[in-house]
């Protein structure tokens, strides 16, 4: 089905330092859907900028981006229930606010650990901008999931509240709002410049601010969440980056995923994730939109070594190592 896992996750012919981008889902962070506190939230990050800063100890340099869907309902839903008292904050200062708030927990906790291991190195955040189209047909039909899980009963609530709600890859009952398709990163220039400068940078939160231009050419923004994924992979293609890392729920990608066959995957070639896309194995709203980004990365990179890798952050590590995970490689 696949060929062997070789010893390493990696190889190349260039001397210079490796590059990753590495791209972790908001409902990553929240490891406990019962108790999504900031508290905890802060233990989820630290566990995950461990294995960020071993990359880093490793000769990497990295590119972290990050998911917000889950923080952005909650201010979404904080907007709702305080609509009596406070102005209500709109979606694109809420995608930014996210960007401030997970980047500062990324930022923080990266260069605590560098400081700890007297790395000299530094973390930067970049409030990033992703142009979008304004005739997207997303527009038309949302379907990016925000917000915590749900029961059906307590969905259809919120429903006759004005909100679109969707069942979401049998997990539970989620708000959705329109998810165009990522066309530039609108910060490209400074990220690129700030990776050959050596800074390890955490960019396109949430998938980026989605704006378009308008017709004297100004940025706007508009009322959308980018799906990170894309817009990771958007970023990894655009600075060709050697690896494109997404840390996401499970350990590794599956075919035939809660059946009695169930069959976890180490590594898949570029023409096989495309027939098991084609044969329904990967649900559209949780592992079908990261292989697409996978292999949009892999698509568009002009190095010939260059991976996609899929694994949860407790076992970051160790697939770094070619010891779990599941790679997507040329071919």
């Amino acid at each position: 089905m696949t060929s062997p896992r070789p010893s390493t996750l990696f190889s190349s012919d260039s001397d210079t330092p490796p590059v990753a981008v590495v791209a972790i889902g908001g409902n990553s962070l929240i490891t406990d859907n019962k108790d999504p506190s900031v508290p905890r939230q802060w233990d989820a990050v630290r566990e995950t900028t461990r294995n960020v800063a071993d990359m880093v100890e490793a000769g990497w340099t990295v590119v972290v981006t990050h998911g917000n869907g889950p923080q952005v309902g909650f201010i979404l839903r904080r907007n709702e229930l305080a609509a009596a008292e406070v102005h209500p904050t709109p979606l694109d200062l809420i995608v930014a606010d996210t960007q401030g708030s997970i980047g500062f927990m990324l930022q923080q906790t990266l260069n605590n650990e560098f400081f700890q291991r007297k790395i000299s190195r530094q973390c930067i955040t970049l409030i990033t901008q992703v142009r979008v189209e304004a005739d997207d047909p997303a527009f038309e039909h949302p379907t990016k999931p925000i917000g915590s899980f749900m029961d059906e009963a307590r969905a259809r609530e919120f429903e006759r509240d004005g909100w679109q709600v969707i069942e979401d890859a049998g997990r539970g009952w989620r708000r959705v709002v329109a998810s165009p398709e990522p066309k530039e990163i609108v910060e490209e220039k400074a990220i690129a410049d700030a990776v050959r400068m050596g800074w390890i940078v955490v960019s396109v939160g949430g998938g980026g601010i989605p704006v378009i231009r308008n017709p004297k050419g100004e940025l706007r923004s508009v009322y959308a969440v980018i799906d990170k994924d894309r817009a990771s992979s958007l970023l990894a293609s655009s600075i060709d980056v050697d690896l494109f890392l997404i840390s996401t729920g499970v350990e590794k990608v599956a075919i035939n995923f809660g059946k009695p066959n169930q069959h976890e995957l180490d590594q898949m070639t570029q023409s096989e994730a495309r027939r098991y896309m084609a044969e329904g194995h990967f649900a559209p709203g949780s592992m079908k939109p990261k292989i697409e980004a996978c292999l949009r990365f892999l698509d568009h990179s002009s190095k010939p070594n260059a991976v996609a890798l899929i694994t949860n952050p407790a076992n970051l590590g160790r697939a770094m190592k070619g010891e779990t995970g599941t790679r997507i490689v040329r071919g």
